[in-house]
């Protein structure tokens, strides 16, 4: 096992993921920080509402590429591995590149929720789960038009969605670990979330009223007014 090539390509996921689209393509065509107005996550929500849905489309598919890519490299820099190693070594990127997107070397360590990049890995990894996960968020996005929502009950169906799909039991192990992992990672990541929609007072989301929206999510994130009051006091 050839550890060097193993550990270069977890590396080169994680610097992958690194890439926060959403900050850097707002602050290359824009000169906006999108973590600073909004909600404040550097996410494709958050960039429809601040810079329009055209724009949070390319994040989204840019953040679910990167993960897909992640996983796509693990055949460059771990091609001689067998089973079960492969799968754990697989696991590893993917973790990287999700971890690079949530702490962003680039970008002040501080990055987006992951849900666009796990989708990436989850289709690089298992697409015919993916896809019913996609399908799933799509309704419940349709329904309730609450993204966290559809994000946070796809993620929790996902794992149940890998186990009855496995067409073996060992050498997909690490692909039910991931998917646990991702079930219990996402709704963490959107306690927030989960707090607001049990209190009713998360905001429905709406592509027709993203461009009516834009301007008025122009506005200092609750982190980014914080920090202004310290600096003043």
């Amino acid at each position: 096992m050839d550890w060097i090539l193993i550990i270069s390509g977890i590396i080169v996921a994680y610097l992958i993921g690194s890439f926060s689209s959403a900050v850097l393509i707002g602050k290359w065509f824009f000169n906006i920080d999108v973590r600073q107005y909004g909600s404040g996550n550097a996410g494709a929500t958050n960039t429809i509402r601040v810079l329009g849905p055209k724009v949070g489309v390319i994040i989204l598919l840019l953040d679910v590429f990167k993960g897909w890519l992640a996983v796509w490299l693990f055949g460059l820099f771990a091609s001689t591995l067998t089973e079960p190693s492969a799968s754990y070594i697989r696991l590893l990127y993917a973790f990287a590149v999700v971890m690079g997107h949530v702490f962003p070397l680039y970008t002040s360590f501080r990055g987006g929720k992951g849900v666009a990049t796990l989708l990436g890995v989850a289709l690089a990894l298992f697409p015919t789960a993916a896809l019913i996960v996609i399908l799933w968020f799509i309704i419940i996005l349709w329904i309730f038009r609450y993204v966290s929502l559809g994000s946070i009950t796809g993620a929790i169906l996902f794992p149940f969605l890998v186990i009855f799909l496995l067409p073996g039991p060992a050498p997909t192990t690490p692909l039910v670990i991931l998917s646990i992992l991702v079930g219990i990672a996402i709704p963490v990541t959107h306690l927030k979330n989960i707090k607001r929609l049990m209190k009713g007072e998360e905001n429905r989301f709406s592509l027709s009223s993203a461009e009516k929206t834009k301007q008025t999510s122009l506005q200092p994130s609750e982190g980014k007014i914080s920090e202004e009051k310290k600096c003043r006091n």
